[in-house]
């Protein structure tokens, strides 16, 4: 179904510009005609490959997304009903390029779609979470409550993030000045000495002989070496994004040293459960709020995971036996899960777990950072050391060539 612009005059003589979607022209004229619109222009957008690249550069952050959602709550209770509710959420929007989408959500519920169907025609914005929910919502007939919990969730999944980058500034910054530091040495520091020991002639320790062959290979081979380290790093990044890179990374992370693979599973456990929590209280069939739980999940292995749970819970089996069954799933979630089935709370028990793990991945962070701070100095000192060593261990020898 093709996007259009289109400019068109109302009943009262008024134009009115905006975006609608309809299967060719014609299906574009009648829309507007249903609206009581006369068209006068009528374009075409570009394609979805096209329409991708020219809004590649625009995101919305999910702090817009989650006021959207709260203030479309409100109004919804209130008495407004969507049209009217989209149309000030329109107007009271800063983000220009979310207005406009807020534009054409409200035409295509103008134009007859349901909410979750003209949210599913922007699923760079609203992921399959939020459609599913508000559709749900729909079909429950509490949309209020429902974009309700959905702004609670992108604020629970915003704050996880948020502890998580704010762990990782620090060790980041320390590394990448090392790094800065390392290089200029290298290049600028280390030739100075090479030129005065060249001088006085003599053999240079094992150590030193290792620094100046590192420095005349970063002095001499820069033009192959920064471009090689920026593609492999690019390379990098984009394998992780194809289907096998992925799957690869995220075993990668859930193995990492130094307890940090314990925080990744926390955080993943954390989302899953949140997640989950989330889908049920909406009302959304169970297989279907294991499937979106899983796309969402953030890690490959919980993905595969839950998609084995799906199969057993199709079968028959109680959600908490493939929990059990999968070493992935810590002992406490397959527990709490078989509770809150058995009492008929689970989606209590889901927050209760989400909760639980978002402590956990506070406490575990600030355990982390107590360790990798000293550990980044201690990297810092022996990579600044190593070449301080080396520049100074000829020194002794230079005292006896000089005699």
């Amino acid at each position: 179904m093709a996007a259009y612009t289109y400019s068109a005059i109302n009943a009262q003589g008024l134009e009115l510009t905006g975006e609608l979607h309809a299967p060719d022209a014609a299906g574009a004229r009648e829309q507007l005609r249903v609206r009581g619109l006369l068209a006068q222009y009528l374009k075409e957008l570009p394609a979805s490959g096209e329409e991708g690249a020219r809004t590649a550069f625009k995101k919305v952050k999910p702090k817009t997304l989650q006021i959207f959602s709260r203030q479309f709550a409100t109004m919804i209770e209130a008495g407004l009903n969507i049209v009217s509710a989209l149309v000030i959420l329109e107007q009271q929007t800063d983000d220009k390029y979310f207005a406009a989408v807020v534009r054409e959500l409200r035409a295509d519920v103008e134009g007859g779609l349901l909410l979750s169907q003209a949210l599913s025609r922007h699923p760079k914005i609203f992921d399959r979470l939020f459609i599913s929910m508000v559709e749900a919502g729909e079909a429950a007939g509490i949309l209020d409550e429902v974009l309700d919990r959905v702004a609670f969730q992108i604020e629970k999944a915003t704050q996880i993030k948020r502890r998580v980058k704010g762990a990782m500034l620090y060790p980041t910054m320390v590394l990448t000045f090392a790094t800065l530091v390392l290089v200029g040495l290298l290049m600028f520091l280390v030739p100075v000495f090479v030129h005065i020991f060249g001088q006085l002639g003599g053999q240079l320790p094992t150590l030193t002989q290792y620094v100046v062959s590192a420095s005349d290979l970063l002095r001499h081979k820069y033009y192959i070496i920064f471009p090689a380290l920026a593609a492999a790093f690019f390379g990098i990044r984009k394998y992780k994004k194809t289907e096998p890179g992925r799957k690869h990374w995220d075993r990668i992370k859930l193995r990492i040293p130094m307890k940090i693979g314990q925080v990744v599973l926390k955080v993943t456990m954390a989302r899953f459960s949140r997640t989950l929590s989330t889908l049920v209280s909406a009302g959304v069939d169970i297989l279907k709020a294991l499937e979106i739980t899983g796309q969402t999940a953030g890690n490959w292995v919980v993905e595969e995971a839950l998609a084995d749970v799906g199969i057993k819970v199709s079968e028959g089996v109680p959600i908490a036996q493939p929990l059990v069954d999968n070493p992935i799933f810590p002992p406490m979630v397959s527990q709490m899960v078989k509770i809150g089935e058995e009492t008929g709370e689970l989606e209590k028990m889901l927050g209760k777990i989400a909760d639980f793990y978002e402590d956990e991945v506070d406490a575990a962070i600030q355990s982390l950072t107590s360790i990798v701070e000293p550990l980044m100095m201690i990297l810092v000192g022996m990579m600044v050391g190593v070449i301080v060593i080396a520049m100074y261990l000829p020194m002794f020898k230079m005292l006896s060539l000089v005699k």
